[in-house]
């Protein structure tokens, strides 16, 4: 499914953002070269508490990197999961430290190209097109995109990776705010996992306007794994092994980690927090942001 027309152009994010204590932008295995110059670079950013990392989460990845390969313009040069912080208090939201190294755990010991970036677990909520502003600026304005082989610079295009129910809650009035819509769909665009049994038509139908830049990613083996079902598996005493990366289950079990429902414990970890004052609007564009981040973890299995 490829785009029917062009995506708008990539310009500098805003900036410069305010970054977590000791914080510097993880790209160890961002590809600097494009190999094929016809083709378009991106970057696949993937938003959600990920408590704990699950192999669906990494699963969606790949099978964004094999829709992508048959079916579009891109090449993907790198892929991020993005931690929510501690300050979105979802319930079995493990405190910010231990998600990040479970995702670190996963990705440096299960992958050969994927990244957790911890700027937005480190600090208050971040929205999503926040989010997705950061990855921009770090990618192209800090370090300067990517080069082809023959040297010419270009600009790489971030997008949002997620399962179907996002797309399900960013068609419905009033979940997401206008503005944050365009700034994702229109400026960004997004990949989404569909799940059997979603009606993905009506839910696009209703986001006609940003439909060049949604693409819909089938899923062909079902994969029903999710982060709510591990944690009851563990409250229960039951083996989690085979559905999550071994080194996670490894560090889980050693830390004792998910033997309480509540098991969001921030404070004991040591991470200063700090919370920014939030004006009127921005708080119900937070408060549609958060409404719009439980679909996208429900929908992933996070």
């Amino acid at each position: 499914m490829e785009s029917d027309s062009p995506s708008p152009p990539i310009t500098d994010s805003h900036g410069p953002f305010t970054n977590p204590p000791n914080y510097s932008f993880p790209h160890h295995r961002l590809s600097r070269t494009l190999r094929n110059p016809a083709k378009q670079p991106i970057v696949l950013v993937a938003c959600g508490s990920f408590s704990p990392v699950t192999y669906l989460h990494l699963r969606m990845f790949e099978m964004a990197v094999d829709y992508v390969r048959q079916n579009t313009d891109f090449e993907i040069v790198g892929g991020y999961l993005s931690p929510v912080s501690d300050m979105y208090k979802k319930p079995g939201l493990l405190a910010a430290q231990h998600r990040v190294t479970m995702c670190t755990l996963a990705s440096e010991q299960t992958s050969h190209w994927l990244m957790v970036d911890p700027w937005e677990a480190f600090q208050s909520y971040q929205r999503t097109a926040v989010v997705l502003d950061h990855f921009d600026y770090e990618i192209n304005t800090v370090l300067g995109g990517v080069q082809t082989i023959d040297g010419e610079h270009r600009n790489v295009r971030v997008m949002l990776l997620a399962g179907s129910d996002l797309i399900s809650t960013m068609s419905e009035p009033g979940v997401w705010s206008e503005d944050d819509l365009d700034h994702i769909l229109g400026r960004y665009g997004c990949l989404i996992i569909e799940r059997a049994g979603s009606d993905m038509d009506q839910a696009t139908d209703n986001l006609a306007r940003w439909r060049h830049n949604i693409f819909l990613i089938s899923q062909l083996i079902q994969n029903d794994v999710s982060s709510t079902k591990v944690r009851l598996f563990l409250r229960r005493g039951l083996s989690v092994r085979y559905l999550l990366p071994t080194p996670v289950v490894d560090y889980i079990e050693q830390h004792g980690l998910y033997q309480d429902e509540n098991v969001s414990s921030p404070a004991s970890i040591g991470h200063p927090h700090r919370q920014r004052h939030v004006t009127s609007p921005e708080r119900d564009r937070i408060k549609s942001d958060e409404k719009g981040k439980q679909a996208q973890s429900a929908s992933s299995g996070y």
